[in-house]
């Protein structure tokens, strides 16, 4: 496909990074360390903002260790889109991160061609259910070294749910381009749907391992590769 804009939005999952990865790797990763992190770390001010949004999400005190452990789990269990968890499960994999016990897996197509979109003068940014703090450390400690200064911005649930439109326009206007001018790619015709809606150009995404797409109307352009992508 040609895009002619100004800038690319990426999704992770699905997108930058296999599906398996996340949910066979980081996911049972932070499983393992919320516990651990939670009681370690309870009075330390990292976690302070993280337990008043458990609480204010659960509409209740969550007041031990072993409160906010058993409510993360559950949000975990329900694969619930929380900001506070989310949060939570970026602190705990910093540290696997940071130890190189973790290593974010990125297709081989994705380094080069973000290489190549900034160089021809793209400004490219992420949007990922998982927090901002997640989303830098994923692209700081990849397979193919740190990734991280191809990106110029990132979002997360903090701006809005990524199935509404209200989200994709809330972040054009804070990138300060027209939708248009932006590509939003994507394993997730929902989110497809709702970046189109705000104006902005779209592409599914399709990758080994991902969910068979939902049925669109219009059908949104698909590649299997960022390679696939010219300006």
């Amino acid at each position: 496909m040609h895009f002619t804009g100004r800038g690319v939005l990426v999704d992770i999952e699905g997108t930058t990074s296999a599906v398996a990865y996340v949910y066979d790797v980081m996911f049972p990763f932070a499983r393992k360390g919320i516990a651990g992190y939670v009681t370690q770390h309870w009075d330390d001010a990292a976690l302070a903002s993280v337990r008043e949004q458990f609480a204010a999400d659960a509409g209740r005190d969550l007041a031990t260790p072993d409160e906010l452990t058993a409510e993360a789990l559950r949000l975990m269990d329900g694969d619930v889109k929380a900001t506070g968890l989310k949060t939570l499960q970026g602190l705990v994999w910093e540290a696997g991160f940071r130890s190189g016990e973790l290593q974010a897996h990125v297709f081989a197509d994705v380094p080069p061609a973000l290489a190549a979109w900034r160089e021809g003068g793209l400004d490219v940014r992420v949007y990922s259910s998982g927090s901002i703090h997640a989303q830098r450390l994923f692209f700081g400690h990849t397979e193919a070294g740190d990734l991280l200064s191809y990106f110029s911005g990132h979002y997360d649930t903090t701006t809005g749910p990524k199935r509404e439109a209200a989200s994709y326009t809330a972040i054009a206007n804070a990138w300060g381009l027209a939708p248009a001018e932006v590509l939003f790619l994507s394993d997730i015709t929902e989110e497809l749907n709702a970046a189109r809606a705000a104006g902005m150009q779209t592409a599914l995404v399709v990758r080994p391992g991902n969910a068979a797409a939902s049925p669109i109307e219009p059908p949104h352009e698909t590649i299997e590769s960022f390679e696939q992508i010219t300006h």
